[in-house]
């Protein structure tokens, strides 16, 4: 058998070797060829062909038979995999039963092999990926709880503002990879279902057999069968593409959080160490956020793969031109996209590299700014809200014009020092007393998680 190149030099960064298998030649026209085997078995136990049929059709249903160069030249003839894997299926079949090869692909049509393969693919696929992310949650978890308590400044608009802890961070990425993983799982009924209609959805050339043999197919193929067949109804499809697209989006913030807090500026969270990674071909001391790369390359690609899907919806009649095929492609790709994201988020959340010491020392750059609310909430408290905003606006703008700390600032101020204490002043600067709700925060996510995974 001859194998097409592929063109893999980028597929080792990209796409997790397990789901490129699922979707590369073989898997595809294994798929296909696992519908036809079934297809026989379905309609021998429906008495609609012989036993003895069977065996013949199901031994020439393996891949390795296949010369896939020579397929993919037929498919820019036939418009479809389908047409010539079955007339070369046929042939097969007719090497060693001249018999049985009259009776496959009965009752069927090209886009039935295909999108019930692609099904079948796609529950691969969907095993992938859940393993993955129950395995990233629980790693995300673990760290969450780890670092529950260890502060850092939070930043809106790319400014510091108020601490926040590392754990908390986590724990909203670990919210979101739990929320996916319940999508993944409600959906699933509706997108594991088999596709069987026949020449345009009736299923006519089965006559009164046709049902039975549905719900067998179904049953070969561990599927469900579905209300009808749906050639040109395709929002099981694009339900799953637009979720694979929101845990694409969910894994870019993770790889964007973690690349700027590998900022030599920042230098608070770092990917795990390797030799070998992250370096530069030029400068030595480079240690770049090779994995987040991938995250928000992702989250970058799959979006307008989504668009496509979505734009390839509305469909002509009971079967498509051109926008069916559009698909093809399109979900694999996807899919390959978010198992290499996948992989990525799963090294870094393994063996995440975290200097607590300069965070600390980051949360002081503004000598004591960020904590200006805490005071300036207390201090209402007792002068009045526009009072004690007024005033603490004004010894911010004085700390920073004579660079002192707030700290100081505050104690020189009249105004201040008649309501608050030394103690109170020292206890409101400090930031592991205004960090709110954030293990909080952390023990609701982590709980989450594991009742999902219970």
């Amino acid at each position: 058998m001859n194998q097409r190149a592929n063109n893999q030099l980028f597929d080792a960064y990209f796409t997790a070797r397990d789901m490129r298998e699922v979707f590369c030649d073989q898997g595809r026209v294994q798929a296909m060829l696992d519908f036809e085997a079934a297809l026989a078995r379905a309609e021998a136990r429906v008495g609609l062909i012989p036993p003895t049929a069977v065996v013949p059709i199901a031994a020439a249903c393996q891949a390795g038979h296949y010369d896939f160069v020579a397929l993919g030249e037929a498919i820019a003839t036939a418009g479809n995999s389908a047409i010539p894997l079955v007339k070369a299926l046929g042939k097969q079949i007719a090497l060693n039963d001249v018999e049985a090869e009259r009776y496959v692909h009965l009752g069927a049509t090209s886009q039935d092999v295909m999108d019930s393969g692609l099904v079948l693919q796609l529950r691969r696929a969907l095993e992938l990926i859940e393993s993955d992310l129950a395995q990233l949650g629980e790693r995300l978890a673990t760290q969450a709880q780890h670092y529950a308590a260890t502060p850092l400044a939070g930043r809106t608009w790319l400014q510091h503002a108020t601490p926040v802890t590392l754990g908390m961070k986590i724990a909203g990425w670990l919210g979101a990879v739990t929320r996916s993983r319940q999508r993944l799982r409600e959906l699933k009924p509706r997108l594991l279902v088999l596709q069987f209609g026949g020449a345009s959805g009736t299923l006519a050339a089965l006559g009164e057999q046709a049902l039975p043999i549905a719900e067998a197919l179904a049953e070969e193929l561990q599927l469900r069968l579905p209300e009808q067949p749906w050639h040109t109804q395709r929002d099981r499809l694009v339900e799953f593409g637009a979720v694979l697209g929101l845990i694409a989006g969910s894994l870019g913030k993770i790889g964007r959080d973690i690349s700027l807090l590998m900022q030599t500026e920042a230098g608070e969270v770092f990917e795990p160490a390797a030799p070998g990674k992250g370096g530069s071909s030029t400068m030595p001391h480079k240690r770049n956020p090779i994995g987040a790369a991938v995250l928000i390359s992702a989250a970058t690609r799959v979006p307008g793969l989504v668009s496509t899907l979505f734009s390839a919806m509305p469909q002509e009649h009971e079967r498509s031109l051109g926008l069916w095929h559009a698909e093809w492609e399109t979900l694999p790709e996807i899919c390959c996209l978010v198992s290499g994201s996948l992989q990525q988020a799963l090294l870094m959340a393994d063996g995440l590299e975290v200097d607590a010491k300069r965070m600390a020392r980051n949360l002081e750059l503004t000598q004591g700014l960020v904590l200006a609310e805490a005071v300036s909430i207390v201090l209402a408290q007792r002068v009045g809200r526009d009072t004690a905003h007024h005033l603490l606006e004004q010894c911010c703008k004085r700390a920073v014009a004579e660079q002192r700390h707030l700290r100081a600032v505050l104690g020189d101020e009249p105004q201040v020092i008649a309501e608050l204490s030394a103690t109170e002043l020292d206890r409101l600067l400090d930031p592991v007393h205004y960090l709110g709700q954030a293990q909080r925060w952390v023990e609701r996510a982590v709980a989450e998680h594991v009742a999902l995974t219970a």
